[in-house]
Parts: structure tokens; sequence; C-alpha cells
């Protein structure tokens, strides 16, 4: 049986709910989807973490440790934007989640990556030169076209798995 890994880009995944597909995943329904790929032996959240968490933030935390996932937190930074004249809030974990699917590269066959975002191609490249499989699990509207590109048939479309993984 196939190992997989999952890999959640917290900040992509939040916006494409809300922006895109306008309606929310339940997160356990999720990682009960990826087992259709194999036995899901890591799961990993990565957040922007409110200093200090909100109550409602630090409640959905809280139970994503209980559905099974490991999460990986960074300070939420505001930052001015002189393009924009406003201030932003970020917390780029990019960095983390790449390290992380390398780190642990021993540990699955398949890595399942949810984010739309295209920085991530590179590292799916190499993933795929390291033997390993993956697959991107992204809004159709939301994935930048990098990362359909390298993903081709592994790109599954979260629309269209809206029956199973929505939170009612």
């Amino acid at each position: 049986m196939n190992r997989v890994a999952v890999f959640v880009d917290g900040a992509n995944f939040f916006y494409m709910q809300k922006n895109d597909l306008n309606w929310f995943v339940d997160t356990k329904k999720l990682l009960k989807y990826c087992e259709r790929f194999g036995e899901v032996v890591d799961a990993y959240y990565y957040v922007g973490k409110d200093s200090p968490p909100e109550a409602g933030q630090q409640a959905f935390l809280n139970a994503l440790t209980y559905i099974g996932y490991a999460l990986v937190t960074k300070p939420i930074k505001t930052i001015y934007d002189s393009a924009t004249s406003k201030f932003i809030q970020k917390a780029n974990l990019d960095i983390e989640i790449v390290l992380d699917m390398f780190n642990t590269i021993d540990n699955y066959d398949i890595a399942v990556l949810v984010s739309g975002d295209g920085d991530f191609d590179r590292a799916l490249k190499l993933l795929r030169a390291r033997g390993k499989r993956f697959k991107v699990i992204a809004s159709p509207h939301f994935v930048a076209g990098e990362l359909r590109e390298v993903a081709g048939m592994h790109l599954i479309d979260m629309e269209a798995l809206r029956q199973e993984i929505e939170k009612v």
C-alpha cells in the first residue's frame, strides 16, 4: 500500500475556499478523501498565527490536531506595501512546506499538496525527479499556470470533490 503525506498550505487553502469556491471544506473529510491514494502516514497544516491567537482561530487549530494534522505555524507579520500604500498581513510558509516535503521524503510514496500557489512548481518537479508521485488539490480558478503545467493529470479539481469534502 502506498504511503501518503498531505501538505496543506493553510492561507492558500482558506482564500481558495473564501474567494473562489464560496463553500468550505471539512478538513477531516479532506484527509479521508486522501486515503484513496493509500495510507495517510502524515498530514501537515501550515498557517500563520495571530499573536495572541483569537479564540476562533485557536479553536480551529486545536480541532486540526484532534483530526490528525501536525501544525506548522509562524507569527503573522504586518508589512507596509508601498505599491498599494496599505498594510498587509503575511506569514509565508512556502519554505517550511518545501523543507518538510524533502525532510520527510523517505516516509511517503505520494505527496498531496493542497494549494494553488505557483511557487511549488519547482518542488514538485524535484519530487518527480526523486521518483515520488504527487497530487495537487486546488480549485480551478485558484491554481497558478505553473502549478497546472507541472501537475498535469495529477491536478485534482477541488470543486469536483464538493459532495465528498464540503463542510455541512
